[in-house]
């Protein structure tokens, strides 16, 4: 499903910016008179898919070789509502995404980092990665509900 680092990072782009929506129709549901807990509901999944979609951005962006700056807008572009989607268009067409996941080494010198040869070992190993990965969203997840909701209740 996932065979290149594109098809991911569009698919929790987009995900992302669907729980922006559902976010935002439990904000409105509750002014007008809904429960509270609507927003509750919405802002769980939305954080969520927030939380996969940032590190879906770090591992594409590791990936990919992207300038620090560009990882740090594509992780950024989460907190504004809908900005996912055209940072993923961005990234499409000037061709950051292009390419496959890099399980091997090249000759590339930025191949020799430590952490390129970790995420290789990963990549060689996708269902470890994936447990991970959703290991760490959930531990961090679970932490933040811990912690309270954003602006105190």
């Amino acid at each position: 499903m996932f065979r290149t680092p594109a098809r991911l990072f569009r698919v929790l782009a987009i995900a992302e910016a669907i729980t922006w929506t559902i976010l935002i129709a439990a904000i409105i549901a509750r002014a007008v008179g809904a429960s509270a807990i609507v927003v509750t509901i919405g802002g769980g999944i939305h954080g969520f898919v927030f939380l996969a979609y940032a590190a879906t951005a770090l591992l594409v962006a590791v990936n990919q070789r992207w300038h620090p700056g560009v990882g740090a807008l594509a992780v950024i572009s989460a907190v504004v509502p809908y900005a996912t989607v055209p940072v993923d268009v961005w990234l499409h067409r000037s061709e950051r995404l292009r390419g496959d996941w890099r399980p091997e080494a090249t000759e590339d010198p930025r191949d020799r980092r430590w952490y390129d040869r970790a995420m290789r070992w990963f990549l060689r190993r996708p269902w470890v990665l994936a447990i991970l990965l959703i290991t760490g969203i959930v531990a961090l997840y679970v932490a933040l509900l811990l912690i309270g909701p954003p602006g105190g209740k």
